[in-house]
């Protein structure tokens, strides 16, 4: 009993162990030493990997901020240098002017070679020119692909030049970095070569005469901007800080006013008057009377045309302006107070020089104000939207071709509206759509052609052309919709009657365009009164086929009132003479159902009508009363059965006497004039009855 709880305790105990880990052997515990220890090294070589990572990153932010830095100080030292070769430019001016003062004859030479106009000896002004010349072209000389374009003038030389950043005008997103040279006639901007530092390659000129500078007003972090407009672009620069963008706003406007002022003194040098050459002696005593005679009146080639007027000097800048800004109005005006400035002055050589320059602004407003009325453009606003551009145009004598333009912006504009319609629902309820887009259109423009083309009656036959043109367009659509799609005549006839009621809306300003409707609808109109036709004769020669000549019964008063009242609507009013008692009627079902197919044809017809279309109806109109004649005919020759023979003979009385003068007073009422054709059908049918033992057949 002892020994069975020793060995149940013992077996406890051993089984603690086991699960605790006591007996475990060495080479598990030599395992998990080793695994402790790579975790251990893992873990380190982690912690000193973020901290490597960590150091460089700070090395790497440190290293960038001690470029920027001196980057920031290279521009600085820049500028210094800038502002000290300005304080040595200014001092070395002062001394000038202080020998000046001391030494007139010295300041006299001087002031020659620092002015091109003035007179200079070959020595001084080959110096002179060969300096600035040396500076330029050594400056030039990093720009790749600038020294063909700039022309070796003599008196071209380097004013300003600085690094700037462009920015794109739209989005005001960093475009890429530039550097600026202003020369005293016009601005280079070259872009900075990737790996070649102090290097850059050409990207613009821009000739001071066409260029306009505007100050960007800051707006952080959008700050120290200004814009440079150049027909029919524009730019934005930033420079480094205020005081540079200062720089560059006032050495642009101060280049640019020496620009004008060396170009009106040059234009007034050119226009003194040159003494003319000695006659040779004459011995001619009569000489001496003529040349009397020519001094009492001064030729006008004599006369001098100031052109040193400062409106005149800055008018090409100001048309620049005007087109930048899109100041149209303003642009036409300062060339109309030009014209009239140079209207009575006669045409010397500055005067060409200048109506050159001006000539070009003009082509380039003429472009604009184009491209204003292109149908690329937005057409909404409808006509009026137009009458800027259009206006302005003829005001520059472009009256034709501000015309053509104007009509080509309407066309395009009808054209989107159409296209714009959706096409759902019924096809009257589309075509009233149609209508009223299109011929409220063609009214607008017409009320807006009249009033801009007031004075200008050769532009008219061009708007008639125009008309006619849009006719057409509105006349595709028209038709893809009525008749292209099978509609049936009477769907057919509204929509046609629709069209002309809007069109006889245009009479209001003098303008007709019903027959050119009609022209074109024509066609159209023919091949549906045909199809109608054919349909209506099909319809009645399969109704023929199966008639067996009775009586109609109708079963019910209601039936027979509304039968009354249809061919009362058809213009039978004589019916009730062929109605029996109880319900019947004393004609065929194929007479009553011709009938009022006949006349159903002839009412939408008839709305259809225009004299184009007079015989074609006529011609319908006959063939489907003899397919209806010639039946009733050929059974009254045929049918042998006395009873039934004059039931066809009174179907056949209800016919020529009843149905055919119906017929032919509602087609005289609608075309208003008879139909003679008519006429002899009734009359022939009459004839056919005379021998009605004969069994011919007339078909």
């Amino acid at each position: 009993m002892a020994l069975s709880l020793g060995e149940g305790g013992g077996g406890s105990r051993l089984r603690r162990q086991l699960e605790s880990g006591g007996f475990q052997s060495d080479g598990d515990r030599d395992l998990q030493e080793h695994r402790q220890r790579i975790q251990a090294l893992s873990e380190e070589t982690a912690q000193s990997l973020k901290r490597n990572v960590y150091q460089n990153y700070r090395q790497f932010i440190e290293t960038a901020r001690e470029i920027s830095y001196l980057e920031s100080e290279m521009y600085q030292l820049s500028h210094i240098l800038t502002e000290q070769k300005g304080i040595m430019e200014a001092v070395t001016q002062a001394l000038l002017l202080q020998a000046d003062r001391d030494d007139p004859a010295l300041g006299a030479r001087r002031a020659a070679a620092a002015d091109p106009f003035l007179p200079l000896s070959a020595k001084d002004a080959a110096a002179n020119e060969e300096g600035r010349q040396r500076t330029l072209t050594t400056l030039l000389e990093k720009v790749e692909g600038c020294r063909d374009l700039l022309p070796e003038s003599p008196g071209k030389y380097l004013v300003y030049n600085g690094d700037l950043v462009e920015y794109d005008a739209d989005h005001m997103a960093q475009i890429q970095r530039v550097h600026a040279f202003l020369m005293n006639d016009c601005l280079l901007v070259a872009t900075a070569l990737p790996n070649r530092r102090g290097a850059y390659r050409y990207d613009a000129l821009y000739p001071l005469d066409g260029l306009a500078v505007v100050n960007v007003k800051d707006n952080p972090p959008m700050k120290d901007m200004f814009k440079l407009l150049m027909f029919p672009e524009s730019r934005i620069f930033q420079a480094e800080n205020a005081k540079i963008k200062k720089e560059w706003l006032e050495v642009l406007e101060e280049t640019k006013r020496n620009r004008v002022l060396s170009e009106k003194r040059r234009l007034e040098q050119e226009a003194l008057p040159r003494p003319a050459p000695m006659p040779p002696e004459s011995t001619n005593p009569f000489d001496e009377d003529e040349d009397e005679e020519e001094e009492d009146e001064p030729s006008a080639e004599e006369e001098v045309v100031d052109l040193s007027l400062e409106w005149i000097q800055e008018l090409p800048e100001d048309l620049d302006v005007c087109i930048a800004q899109r100041d149209f109005e303003g642009a036409v005006d300062l060339l109309d107070k030009l014209n009239e400035y140079l209207a009575d002055k006669p045409v010397s050589q500055p005067v060409k020089e200048l109506r050159a320059k001006v000539d070009e602004r003009v082509r380039q407003l003429t472009d604009v104000l184009v491209f204003e009325l292109s149908p690329d453009r937005s057409l909404r606003g409808g006509p009026r939207a137009t009458r800027r551009a259009v206006s302005q145009l003829i005001r520059l004598g472009q009256s034709t071709k501000a015309c053509e333009l104007f009509l080509k912006n309407r066309a395009a504009a009808v054209q989107t509206a159409i296209r714009q319609l959706r096409i759902e629902g019924a096809t009257l309820l589309y075509i009233h759509k149609l209508c009223h887009v299109f011929f409220t259109s063609l009214l607008e423009t017409a009320r807006e052609f009249e009033t801009d083309f007031a004075g200008n009656n050769g532009c008219y036959s061009a708007f008639v052309v125009w008309a006619r043109s849009s006719m057409r367009m509105f006349v595709d659509a028209f038709s893809k919709q009525v008749f292209d799609s099978k509609e049936s005549l009477s769907t057919a006839a509204e929509c046609v009657k629709v069209a002309k009621e809007h069109c006889k809306q245009l009479s209001e300003i003098g303008l007709d365009l019903t027959f050119i409707i009609h022209a074109l609808l024509v066609k159209d109109i023919k091949g549906a009164l045909q199809s109608y036709k054919d349909i209506i004769i099909e319809a009645t020669k399969h109704r023929n086929s199966e008639e067996m000549w009775r009586k109609m019964n109708l079963m019910t008063p209601e039936a027979l009132g509304k039968l009354r009242e249809e061919m009362r609507s058809c213009g039978v009013g004589n019916f009730d003479q062929y109605t029996g008692d109880n319900c019947w009627v004393n004609l065929s079902y194929t007479v009553v159902a011709f009938t009022k197919q006949t006349m159903a044809f002839l009412e939408e017809a008839l709305k259809l009508y225009f004299p184009e279309l007079h015989m074609v109806l006529l011609e319908s109109l006959v063939e489907i009363i003899l397919v209806a004649v010639q039946h009733v005919d050929y059974s009254l020759r045929c049918e042998q059965d006395p009873e039934k023979k004059a039931f066809i003979r009174q179907n056949a009385s209800f016919l020529y006497e009843t149905v055919l003068p119906v017929v032919e007073k509602r087609f005289e009422e609608g075309v208003g004039k008879p139909a003679k054709q008519l006429q002899d059908l009734r009359n022939a049918s009459r004839l056919m009855r005379v021998n009605p033992e004969s069994t011919t057949s007339v078909v």
